[in-house]
């Protein structure tokens, strides 16, 4: 266990220097993405474009600069990140507007940046030079102290220039143009630019201008063009007499040509409306430079929409290989097993109702406010309703894609991964345009305008010789013979994305002599012109190919229809973006790179857990996750070299891998866990798995405590089967020492030292325990007290901090350093410790052990569905219980049993506080495993929920069990299937084994009695089983209850009543007669309950023989008995907790402090009803 902890902080540190070089975190927020956009194009060219495309056909002019060119390149695959967001609904369009970057393949030689840098730069920039009384020179300086607003002030006065030449139609009219801008610029270069105008009329100017900008962004309209004339007319005239000094305001008065034109009437009279899209763009934009005035800072306002384009410019300036032009690319597939999950969402499905009242739409509007105002903007809704939607048919589409979008659905799957073909559309469509050239006909705006890039054959054919998608839908034959709406939508997906294939199994029934034969066949499908599915390809199978684990079997018969030379793995909770796609030419060529002596066969990415907002629940389960799939497999793959394959989102070498077996192992139960065994399988045959980190993908995460459980108790089966598979034996035989245990304490040892730490509880308590009633702790006390020796002390409280996941945290706490800065990350983990993480990750450390523990003594770990819907509806006292009953609330009671007889009969020297020091960790446990399934239950000191959550319990643990009726519905049912574990005849010896530990209470309480005095014969141990006896006979009689004859019934009650009357009696003589004291009462009960549980567990473990013997009704009633008053001990603080109604209200922050953070209207969601939505 020391190790493992060393490990984690070891760990922490080398992987946090390895981040720092590799230059994470350098951009983690939007001020630092906005200091540092101007080097953005440089090193976008440089990384991200390929040879082909740096050949860009640029006006003569300015040829020779290189940052207008690297602006120019750049820009189409910005503006297209920045369309993607929009689509997303990140983003709104004047967020769009604002974030997009001119093309930069005009006439103006300036570098033309994106609004967001320069808003309200112009303003403050009048303001400077209206309170100017320096020299010119002065007055530069301070504008150039803001580059971006040196830009700005540039790009304005020269878009005025070249807007005003080419809108006014008459020659008198550019005649004034011509010689303004030529008097100006003498004057600029000459150093006396405040000899010629007065700055401080300048914001008079500016606001003409924008009156004409203003009705110049409109379409043309006759009034419109006279309104523009005389917006004109307006700028010529404050120019003329208030802008410019008197000397060139009296040489334009008397000006012979403009006096005649104007006494004509004839100047400015006829304005060209423009239609050149260069120009429109150019008044666009210095329309909304003279009018945005707010900060940029809060561009864009989304998250979500930050995060990733923070992340997308810190990329740029990571280490990552050259990427080739599309045509000489690895090509490469895509691969995503789909069984039955949503693929999208009904109507139905966002409109129902759950028993608060709250439907997933209701609760994404709630969740997800601003990108539900920007859905309703971008389909042209405005204000409108959900309701109101129903009204189109499009709408309603659109809204259900909206919805999914934000869901683990395989509609928000496949849109990331075709954004793959979309990247590769976009750069082949500029290396086509770029190597044509000029020559060809194509000019500099033309290679920039990427409009229907989408559209080009030559695109679209090249990015299919480069891309395919496969999703393996296993039973899609099956759900199209059912009209089963899953298929409808998958069946959508394939008209929406041409390129998208689905391969499934197809059953067909043969008929023969005598009987029916089914025929297999493993199919590739696409959809036509039609929408129909077009068979691509047929396969007969020799049988059934559904051999072994699911997952695994859909992945290998569908992995034949891949093409390309690299397959990446996607599991359907998996999100992609577009600016992350644009990196995968850079990332196949990490294939050819120098990793050592053998080239990289798997390439690992990492990433992005999407699902982080939901809850406390969700945003500790994402850290965790984040830290393990960034610093974690960094120092994994390096310097470890141990790294495998956990799961998506992995690029493999496929020829390696399809000709060593495959990526996924499927034998049923070993390979339950069947991603991990893709790494073992490629380190084995002497492969290479690398980390890279300047790409990543999204993910989706369970978000509620019972999903985290089965998934964490789905991981830790895993990893039990692991230790029993000839793989990790023959990973450990093959590896160095040193390799070896890096390998062991990152897979299976993980799970091992868990175990470890919860079982040095175990081993602490049962050992005071011992003493305690043996009487020997005060001499060990005194003596330990005397040689100075505090290895106990020092070994419990490692053993506390690896139980509250402090040693957990510590990557965790690195990652947030490295990508969120210091106080980010120490304010992110004080705000983790009020929301109460360390209950959850003590929680988790019994989830793991449990699951761990059960496997490696009985095997048959399996597969746990946990569901990836939105999860915050309150889970009923009964569902809890079913779930944690044995993994958690036993164990945490057996602890608690154990901690009351040490502090009854343990010998403290210090009295209460030594007693308190010594087991601070142990009730801490104690409370974390019994309450937090309720302290992280949504509603769980509600007061109505609280009295159905009773109701619904007590009508669970007395409904009868029977044939077909499930473990949800009867406390039988439900017993009998927590059984089958136990199979083995070795299981069954070692639960016997394991059970004869609860003995120990008995044998040393009852010599404690004040009954027994100092009496330590044997016999008096022989006379508590003979109560005991009685007890059991007593409970017999209590509980016996005859089917048929009424008047044994009515004996039954008589001899019930008398036994009654005998015992209370019984009692009371013995009291006032012998030495028997009330706390003997009490110390009775903590003897003979743990021994009847080690009855009760050997009679299940034996369950073939006490059947036998007839007595397993009566075994089935003690286990209701003690179910009962588990529960009974279990509720009874909740239900006191909620008779306060502000515990609920203190609940709810702590559950949902970060949707609060984020305007989530808790108290809608939590209490919502039809008045709630309609409001």
């Amino acid at each position: 266990m020391d190790i493992h902890i060393w490990y984690t902080l070891l760990s922490a540190l080398v992987g946090g220097l390895i981040g720092a070089r590799a230059r994470l975190g350098e951009i983690r927020s939007i001020e630092m993405l906005q200091k540092r956009f101007e080097s953005f194009p440089e090193a976008f060219v440089k990384n991200l474009v390929s040879d082909q495309s740096r050949r860009m056909p640029l006006p003569r002019q300015y040829a020779q600069d290189l940052h207008k060119a690297y602006a120019a390149t750049f820009a189409p695959f910005w503006n297209d990140i920045i369309k993607s967001l929009r689509e997303e609904d990140y983003i709104s369009n004047r967020e769009m507007d604002l974030l997009s970057m001119p093309s930069n393949s005009g006439s103006l030689r300036l570098v033309q940046w994106p609004l967001f840098l320069l808003s309200s730069k112009i303003p403050y920039a009048l303001e400077l030079a209206g309170a100017c009384e320096d020299n010119q020179a002065d007055l530069w300086n301070r504008i150039s102290r803001d580059e971006y607003m040196a830009y700005a002030v540039q790009e304005c006065y020269y878009n005025a220039q070249n807007i005003l030449q080419s809108i006014i139609d008459d020659g008198e009219g550019r005649l004034w143009v011509e010689r303004l801008f030529r008097e100006i610029n003498n004057s600029i270069s000459e150093s006396s630019l405040l000899v010629t105008v007065l700055l401080k009329k300048l914001q008079l100017v500016a606001s003409r201008l924008n009156a004409l900008t203003g009705l110049l962004t409109r379409n043309e309209t006759p009034e419109l063009a006279r309104g523009a004339a005389k917006a004109v007319y307006d700028l010529y005239d404050v120019v003329t007499h208030d802008f410019l000094t008197p000397n060139l305001s009296d040489f334009f008065d008397t000006w012979n040509i403009l006096a005649k034109a104007r006494h004509e009437g004839r100047l400015f009279s006829r304005i060209l409306w423009p239609t050149n899209p260069e120009l429109k763009e150019q008044i666009k934009r210095l329309h909304l430079l003279l009018t945005v005035k707010n900060s940029a800072a809060n561009i864009p306002k989304n998250l979500e929409a930050r995060r990733r384009l923070e992340f997308f410019a810190n990329s740029l300036f990571m280490k990552m290989p050259p990427a080739k032009s599309v045509s000489e690319m690895i090509p490469f597939s895509v691969f995503t097993p789909y069984y039955s999950e949503t693929v999208l969402y009904s109507l139905s499905d966002l409109r129902v109702e759950n028993e608060d009242g709250i439907s997933i739409l209701f609760y994404l509007q709630k969740i997800f406010p601003d990108e539900w105002e920007n859905f309703l903007e971008r389909i042209g809704r405005g204000e409108s309703t959900a309701e109101s939607l129903q009204d189109s048919s499009s709408d309603t589409l659109e809204l259900r894609f909206w919805a999914s979008y934000r869901g683990q659905t395989l509609a928000r799957t496949v849109r990331g991964m075709m954004y793959y073909r979309r990247a590769l559309m976009l750069q082949s469509y500029l290396e086509r345009r770029s190597s044509v050239g000029v020559e060809d006909g194509y000019s500099g705006a033309d290679f920039i305008n990427t409009e229907g890039f989408e559209l080009s054959s030559d695109s679209r054919a090249q990015a299919d010789l480069k891309f395919t998608y496969v999703v393996s839908c296993q039973i899609y034959g099956q759900q199209k013979q059912k009209k089963a709406p899953e298929a409808a939508d998958i069946a959508l997906l394939m008209q929406r994305n041409e390129a998208l294939r689905v391969a499934f199994i197809h059953v067909e029934d043969i008929s023969s002599s005598d009987r029916i034969i089914k025929e297999y066949y493993s199919k590739l499908v696409k959809a036509d012109v039609h929408g129909r599915d077009q068979e691509i390809y047929s396969i007969k199978l020799p049988g059934d190919p559904k051999l072994g684990e699911g997952k695994p079997e859909n992945q290998n018969h569908a992995i034949i229809f891949t093409r390309g030379e690299a397959i990446q793995t996607i599991d359907m909770n998996q999100d992609n973006y577009l600016e992350e796609a644009i990196k995968m030419r850079n990332l196949l060529e990490e294939f050819g790179g120098n990793y050592g002596i053998r080239a990289p066969t798997i390439l690992g990415l990492r990433e992005h857990v999407f699902t982080g907002s939901v809850s406390s629940l969700a945003w500790f389960m994402s850290n965790q996750e984040t830290s393990f799939v960034t610093l974690g497999q960094r120092v994994l793959a390096y310097p470890l070299k141990v790294r495998m394959h956990y799961g998506h989102p992995d690029v493999f070498d496929r020829l390696f891998h399809i000709t060593r077996g495959g990526i996924s192992k499927a034998s049923r139960v070993i390979n339950i866990s069947e991603d991990i065994y893709a790494g073992f399988n490629s380190t084995l045959r002497q492969g290479n798995i690398t980390h890279h980190e300047y790409i990543q993908v999204g993910k989706g995460r369970d978000v509620g405590l019972n999903q985290i459980a089965l998934f964490e108790g789905k991981v830790a089966g895993g990893n039990g089967e692991q230790v029993l598979s000839r793989d990790v034996y023959r990973i450990g035989q093959l590896f160095d020492f040193f390799r070896m245990l890096s390998f062991y304490f990152t897979t299976v040892g993980y799970y091992l030292c868990t175990m470890m730490t919860v079982l040095t509880v175990y081993i602490f308590l049962y050992g005071r325990v011992y003493l305690a009633l043996s009487g020997l702790d005060s001499a060990i006390s005194f003596k330990a007290k005397i040689s100075g020796n505090t290895a106990l002390d020092a070994a419990l409280n490692a053993q506390f901090l690896v139980q509250i996941g402090v040693f957990t945290a510590v990557p965790m706490i690195m990652g947030f350093i490295l990508e969120l800065g210091l106080l980010k990350a120490l304010f992110s983990f004080v705000i983790m410790q009020l929301q109460l993480c360390a209950v959850f990750f003590t929680f988790s450390l019994g989830t793991k052990t449990h699951y761990f523990g059960r496997t490696i003594l009985h095997g048959g770990a399996k597969y746990r569905a946990t569901g990836r819907g939105f999860v915050v509806r309150h889970i009923k006292f009964a569902e809890n219980y079913r779930l944690y009953s044995r993994s958690h609330f036993v164990k945490a009671l057996e602890v608690a049993l154990l901690l009351i007889v040490y502090i009854a009969y343990g010998y403290t020297e210090n009295g209460a506080s030594s007693f308190i020091i010594l087991t601070i960790s142990s009730w801490f446990l104690v409370i974390s495993w019994l309450f937090a399934p309720y302290l992280f239950n949504p509603s769980g000191f509600e007061w109505q929920k609280t009295v159905e959550d009773f109701d619904d319990w007590t009508s669970w643990l007395l409904y009868k069990g029977g044939v077909g009726v499930k473990g949800e519905h009867s406390w039988e049912s439900w017993w009998d299937e927590e059984q089958m574990h136990i199979q083995t005849m070795r299981g069954r010896i070692l639960e016997t084994i394991l059970s004869i530990r609860f003995a120990i209470f008995q044998y040393g309480i009852v010599y404690k009695l004040n009954l027994t005095g100092n009496d330590t014969s044997l016999a008096i141990y022989g006379y508590s089983w003979v109560v005991l006896f009685v007890f059991i006979m007593i409970f017999k009689i209590f509980t016996f209850s005859p089917r048929k004859s009424s008047n044994l019934q009515l004996l039954l009650r008589f001899i019930q009543g008398v036994t009654s009357i005998g015992i209370i009696v019984a009692i009371a003589l013995f009291v006032a007669f012998t030495d028997l004291s009330v706390t003997d009462l009490f110390a009775s009960i903590l003897a003979f309950v743990p021994t009847g549980w080690a009855i009760l567990c050997i009679a299940i473990t034996w369950k073939g023989l006490v059947r036998s013997l007839g007595l397993w009704d009566s075994v089935r009633e003690v286990a209701r008995m003690y179910d009962a008053g588990m529960g009974m001990l279990i509720f009874a603080p909740l239900a006191f907790l909620s008779w306060f109604p502000f515990i609920s209200t203190f609940q709810s922050r702590l559950l949902f402090n970060q949707a609060f953070s984020r305007g989530l209207e808790i108290s809608l969601i939590l209490a919502g009803n039809k008045a709630n939505v309609q409001a």
